[in-house]
């Protein structure tokens, strides 16, 4: 079985390729997390911003770039044209601005950029210093980067897809051939045949584990490990043998490699968007995270997030672990209910 997924090099490039370019290409992607600034055109002098201290310039000219525009059909063309985020002049005491709805990302950071501004500039006028003030900051100090959220959440669709890919089809193969039946005539106990489709499939995890860390925590991107991060290694087990369970029940329902491959890409992919393989699942409506939470790949990369980024230890994955087992279990129950020897 090991010579086998080595000399299929289409199996080496999905079970462990494909996902590590995710990594790579995500990790690389969301290493600048800085903020881009809006353009926005200036027509003509406008006194609130021309007065403006030195250190509160500072600080809006990383968050807007004033460009300036020779009139207001010039600066107003801009914005239609998508070219700028807003526009802004001054009518006597009026600051007039003018935005596009189209992006509307861009047009809140000009409303809420100069509404600020007029706030502040009111607010001195009057002499009186504000009641309150705002201290803003991120939890995470400097040194925390995206690849702390984005290498869990990868490595556990890669387990996923490694355990549920390589049962199902090695499994439909095998009845194809006919080589089940062959090896259940031959003089091989059935445990031994187990034995090592469970071990190439827990290898392989391992493999998965070790690559995937290996290139996070590169000075490129930068992946800081927790003191329990080798907890990863049982989780990532467990949850390798759980998708091989669900592997092993796609594997007995269908009778062809395309059919198998079709129902597993209808399983792990969504399962996968809707754990937050890919992004934060924040930011699915409530029914969705409900339904994601009956799913195992949303607990084990939690668990993993957990242990590789979080400094969590026993007390976050032993639950996880267990809960990933039972759900074996059950669904290898399923699959010996439903498994046949041939295709007919």
């Amino acid at each position: 079985m090991v010579l086998g997924l080595v000399r299929d090099r289409t199996a080496v490039f999905f079970m462990l390729i494909f996902p590590l370019m995710f990594l790579v290409l995500f990790g690389a992607l969301f290493q600048d997390t800085s903020v881009s600034r809006s353009p926005i055109a200036q027509v003509g002098d406008v006194e609130l911003l021309e007065e403006l201290p030195a250190d509160f310039r500072a600080d809006l000219d990383k968050v807007v770039e004033l460009r300036r525009a020779a009139d207001h059909d010039e600066a107003l063309k801009q914005v239609r044209d998508g070219d700028v985020a807003g526009a802004i002049w001054q009518d006597g005491t009026t600051i007039e601005v003018r935005y596009s709805e189209a992006d509307g990302v861009r047009a809140g950071t000009v409303r809420s950029v100069v509404q600020t501004l007029v706030e502040s500039a009111n607010l001195a006028a009057t002499g009186q210093p504000p009641t309150y003030t705002i201290a803003m900051d991120t939890v995470e100090d400097d040194s925390v980067k995206p690849i702390q959220f984005l290498a869990p959440g990868l490595l556990g669709w890669a387990v996923a897809m490694g355990g549920a890919f390589l049962s199902a089809l090695t499994l439909v193969s095998m009845r194809k051939t006919r080589l089940l039946r062959r090896l259940w005539l031959a003089p091989v106990r059935p445990w031994a045949v187990v034995a090592g489709r469970v071990g190439v499939t827990l290898g392989l995890a391992v493999v998965q584990t070790a690559v995937f860390l290996g290139v996070a925590v590169i000075p490129f991107y930068g992946l800081q490990l927790s003191g329990s991060w080798w907890l990863s290694i049982p989780l990532v087990l467990c949850g390798s043998l759980a998708f091989m369970s669900i592997g092993l029940i796609i594997g007995a329902v269908t009778k062809t490699e395309e059919a198998a491959n079709g129902v597993l890409q209808v399983t792990i992919m969504p399962m996968a968007f809707l754990s937050g393989s890919f992004f934060p699942a924040d930011v699915m409506p409530s029914w969705l995270s409900t339904i994601a939470q009956v799913m195992p790949l949303k607990h084990l990369n939690e668990a993993l997030m957990g242990v590789l980024s979080r400094d969590d230890s026993w007390g976050a994955a032993l639950p996880v672990m267990g809960g990933l087992l039972l759900f074996t279990a059950v669904c290898t129950a399923i699959a010996a209910k439903l498994f046949r020897w041939d295709s007919a």
